[in-house]
């Protein structure tokens, strides 16, 4: 009987691997073998150590976007040998229509806030209504700031506040970093500027509150008490407004006798792994019926919702600071830094990639420590 011949392998041009990263993280990155030939692309997607449910659903996000990447570069092979050119970062798609889709997206993904996203879309619209996306350089970003700054106004006729151009300017970064992702454009310019060209919130801006300031809220009625409960929570542990509306009984473990979160942020995609103190747990909802995937802190309203209940209940605790619900997260990392605790364990409780993230919060501390001081010489001064 003659023997049947096998059918050839086609070996996939594009391929995708994964690189080891210490912390158990993995680097996904392209294989592309043509013509023999052999390169390589770095995609910055990584994947996270499977601890929960949280970080599976997010690994299966991030594969995906590979996979889209990888499908993307089949393409551009195929169109390149049938002398078909693709140049990427050309798209002639309205950046209007990219802001809209990037609402839709974060819209189906769940994700919450998003009220940012249009009214960073409007201020593009102001700037520059027919802009497209090949035209969004480092030019076009360094006069946009300049504007946003300077000539904007708010439907009231209201300049933006600093902090407002920092989240306009942060929300845009997200959005040209998933048409990078898309294949849309080839890079995000503003990741190109200048330190000095780019819009930083001075470092005295970070409000916080005061152990006693603290002690008063808890003692004030508020309104909405799920508010009060989640901000006196993060006030204990750090975490997000963006985590907190994430976070699930299934991210709830115990250790030892400790109780912990294990959890991706949001923000930041950084996985944390984060020890709960006595205080954070009172202010946990008990979990009662409640299922693994249930929200604890079910019921919370908007963002908008909660930063008007937590000013109005600061005020009605005779808190005179612009208090938000991100004030909770800098209140815990210079509760932390005034009770004792070191700059690198305070870090890794934040969750900051690098220490010198943190050390604002000790110049915080340091000032208030000089200001301290000051008061002596200013209580004794016509004894000098």
């Amino acid at each position: 009987m003659p023997r049947q011949r096998k059918t050839p392998t086609v070996k996939e041009p594009v391929r995708i691997r994964f690189k080891e990263l210490a912390g158990g993280e993995q680097s996904i990155y392209l294989d592309i073998y043509r013509n023999g030939k052999r390169k390589y692309e770095f995609l910055k997607l990584y994947l996270v150590p499977e601890h929960d449910a949280a970080a599976r659903e997010l690994n299966a996000a991030t594969l995906a976007a590979a996979n889209a990447i990888k499908s993307r570069r089949i393409i551009e092979l195929a169109n390149g040998e049938a002398g078909i050119r693709n140049v990427p970062g050309q798209s002639r798609m309205p950046l209007s229509e990219w802001m809209k889709t990037y609402y839709e997206g974060c819209e189906k993904r769940g994700r919450r806030g998003n009220t940012i996203i249009k009214n960073t879309a409007h201020a593009l619209a102001c700037f520059a209504p027919d802009a497209m996306m090949k035209d969004i350089d480092r030019d076009f970003c360094v006069s946009l700031i300049a504007y946003l700054r300077g000539t904007y106004r708010t439907k009231e006729g209201k300049p933006l506040a600093q902090f407002t151009v920092i989240s306009y300017l942060g929300c845009l970064r997200g959005a040209l970093n998933e048409a990078v992702r898309a294949g849309v454009i080839a890079e995000n310019p503003l990741n190109r500027l200048s330190p000095t060209e780019k819009v930083r919130m001075p470092e005295s801006k970070r409000e916080f509150l005061t152990i006693d300031e603290v002690r008063a809220l808890v003692a004030t009625p508020c309104a909405k008490e799920k508010v009060k409960a989640a901000f006196l929570f993060s006030c204990y542990c750090g975490l997000r407004i963006s985590d907190i509306y994430a976070l699930k009984w299934s991210n709830m473990g115990i250790d030892g006798g400790q109780w912990r979160i294990s959890l991706v942020m949001r923000k930041t995609r950084t996985p944390l792994y984060l020890p709960l103190s006595k205080q954070a747990l009172k202010w946990m909802p008990e979990r009662g019926t409640a299922k693994e995937d249930d929200p604890i802190f079910e019921g919370l309203p908007d963002e908008q919702r909660v930063n008007l209940a937590v000013k109005a209940w600061a005020a009605k605790a005779g808190i005179t600071k612009r208090v938000s619900y991100h004030v909770s997260r800098h209140t815990f990392a210079t509760m932390m830094l005034t009770l004792g605790a070191d700059l690198y364990t305070v870090s890794k409780l934040l969750g900051h990639s690098k220490v010198e993230t943190t050390q604002i919060y000790a110049k915080i501390i340091n000032k208030k420590k000089d200001d301290a001081v000051g008061l002596i010489d200013k209580e004794f001064a016509d004894t000098m």
